[in-house]
């Protein structure tokens, strides 16, 4: 995404959020706050094109003179698959399954070899279910078709309800990992396929990844029943566990 969408996205949330405050059963609505400066402090490439983080320091105060935390990394949506393979010779109704995580090194976790769901970010020019089908075609060599994705977050969405809480910020159907810092929000979507059973082993230990990127994956290949302590460390990872077993 450009720095500019990033921005106006953002800027467009927290507005829509401030508008709430009109309402009389507002929390804040006897002293709103408002939104009173953008300052951007800095931002950064991955490469020489895609856009990194943006760092921004906003003002956001009331009346009373009673601030808000408002430091924010802004970085945009991004997606995450929960892509699970059923061995063919598995008879219908039985819940044996695996799923595919990603092996990679994630230096801002101080790790080299963080384990995770296949992840990856939206830029300007895709959809969603097109970001996360191309993502799963890259990390795992599986082309599969938008419409045979299915948005656990979606389906979480709509079984909110939506007469709790403040009404009206329509913030997206995602996870938001670190809302305390940082704007990024994942969609996760899932995929069921029947593969030939020795396909797993085939599978399990592939690289992958794109190396002009700064990619090197490793596929590891784990029961669906053991999903929540292999990918025990990864947000993703365990938000999917819980949206798909609701």
């Amino acid at each position: 995404m450009s720095l500019l969408t990033l921005e106006q996205e953002w800027i467009a949330n927290i507005n829509k959020s401030l508008s709430l405050q009109e309402s009389t059963s507002h929390p804040f609505h006897a002293d709103p706050y408002i939104l009173r400066s953008i300052t951007v402090q800095s931002f950064d490439r991955f490469g020489s094109q895609r856009l990194g983080f943006v760092k921004i320091a906003a003002s956001v105060s009331n009346s009373s003179g009673e601030f808000l935390p408002a430091i924010s990394l802004l970085r945009g949506p991004s997606v995450a698959m929960l892509v699970m393979l059923i061995p063919d010779d598995v008879p219908e109704g039985s819940d044996e399954r695996y799923v595919v995580l990603t092996v990679q090194p994630r230096v801002p976790a101080g790790s080299l070899s963080f384990v995770e769901l296949p992840a990856g970010m939206v830029d300007d020019s895709g959809s969603f279910k097109g970001a996360a089908a191309k993502e799963i075609e890259e990390e795992l060599g599986l082309s599969i078709r938008q419409g045979e994705l299915v948005c656990l977050s979606e389906l979480a969405d709509n079984a909110t309800n939506k007469d709790s809480g403040p009404e009206g910020e329509q913030l997206p159907a995602a996870v938001f990992p670190s809302a305390g810092g940082c704007d990024e929000h994942v969609t996760i979507y899932s995929h069921e396929r029947r593969i030939p059973r020795s396909k797993l082993k085939e599978w399990s230990g592939r690289l992958t990844g794109l190396r002009s990127e700064g990619e090197k994956i490793t596929l590891k290949v784990v029961p669906m029943k053991d999903l929540w302590k292999e990918g025990a460390r990864d947000a993703k990872c365990l938000a999917a566990v819980a949206l798909w077993e609701v």
